[in-house]
């Protein structure tokens, strides 16, 4: 009887344990300028409510819920964001999500400095915890750092939004720096991701090096080398990753995809890739959060471009004039999936078509 008895538990704990294994998906998504229509005077010009550039009410409607429409078919639990303008239009963004029947009832801002737009997130998992990393510029956007629970398990996120490539590599610099100094007071093997807009390639010291305007820095580049994910003259890979003893080196997801599919920006035909999801050393081990090998991707269904361009937020005058409720992002979003089982490799794809989506 005992025996028996022992049998059920074992085949019960032995279920419950396997039901306990979660796989989920986190995405980011810089989502081109989502305003609320309060005037308090931070906004763009063309975002001044009730102007003649037409931002009201109806065309804020538009806009939330065509990215309301990317976000449901992203079908991501955790959602960085980036171009929110205030907590008001993030919780805009949600209605049109619940509309939708798609509830993220978790949610964060970095809101404690007054910028046109911020980093903010969206989540099926509790925010334990929200913190700011300040960057030392007066006009720099604060880092958002979220601890999640993730069926029990931390993980941690950093979503950022560095400067635009309107500005050197000194700007972006800072950011780095700032966000490097955060990392190296974490423990190795904490589960934490750095994801979001870094107006950065993946390979920025390569991109970048015979810009003038852009290489002010003798060839150092924030992504690549302020956050190591180079090591020397090289890319990390996740043997690099793997084989360091502390948790010096960080590893880009872009690596993981077919070259001809790097980019989720482009810049009258000029193909970047600067929204980046950028692994740490836990998350490819045997405890808490692990990255599900080779999910990385970007979301590029037909209906986010208009011809052989990115179908970004319309308006007249070539960007600058009266919006023409139509578009969505001048981005593409880009994604990967975790799982709560233990790490395990898979054999890469380096196929173009790796979702079967576009051939670009």
């Amino acid at each position: 009887m005992k025996t028996t008895i022992l049998s059920i538990f074992v085949i019960l704990f032995g279920f419950v344990n396997s039901i306990e294994a979660k796989n989920f998906k986190i995405a980011s998504y810089n989502v081109q300028n989502l305003f609320d229509i309060a005037d308090d005077g931070a906004e763009y010009t063309g975002y001044i409510p009730d102007t003649a550039y037409g931002w009201d009410r109806s065309m804020l409607d538009i806009k939330a819920r065509n990215i309301a429409r990317v976000i449901n078919d992203l079908k991501a639990d955790i959602v960085a964001l980036q171009e929110i303008e205030t907590k008001k239009s993030l919780i805009y963004l949600r209605s049109r999500l619940m509309d939708l029947g798609v509830d993220y009832p978790y949610f964060a801002i970095a809101d404690l400095k007054t910028t046109t737009v911020k980093c903010a997130i969206i989540s099926k998992f509790p925010v334990v915890k929200k913190e700011e990393i300040i960057v030392d510029n007066k006009f720099a956007r604060n880092i958002l750092k979220v601890t999640l629970d993730v069926e029990g398990n931390p993980l941690i996120l950093f979503v950022n939004h560095w400067k635009s490539k309107q500005d050197p590599e000194t700007n972006r610099i800072v950011y780095a720096k700032a966000l490097k100094e955060e990392l190296d007071k974490l423990e190795d093997n904490v589960d934490f991701i750095l994801i979001g807009d870094f107006n950065s390639n993946y390979n920025e010291y390569k991109t970048f090096k015979n810009s003038a305007k852009l290489n002010d820095t003798g060839g150092i580049t924030g992504i690549n080398h302020i956050l190591k994910t180079n090591m020397g003259s090289v890319l990390v890979d996740e043997k690099v990753l793997l084989e360091q003893t502390g948790n010096e080196y960080l590893y880009n997801l872009w690596l993981e995809i077919n070259k001809k599919r790097c980019w989720s920006y482009n810049f009258f035909g000029d193909k970047n890739s600067p929204d980046n999801i950028i692994l740490s050393k836990g998350l490819y081990d045997e405890k808490g959060i692990s990255y599900i090998d080779n999910s990385f991707d970007k979301f590029d269904p037909d209906y986010l471009f208009k011809g052989k361009d990115i179908y970004k937020w319309q308006r007249a005058k070539k960007g600058s004039g009266r919006h023409l409720g139509k578009g969505y992002s001048d981005h593409l979003p880009v994604f990967a999936c975790f799982s709560t089982e233990p790490f395990c490799f898979k054999k890469p794809d380096y196929s173009a078509t790796k979702t079967t989506r576009r051939q670009n």
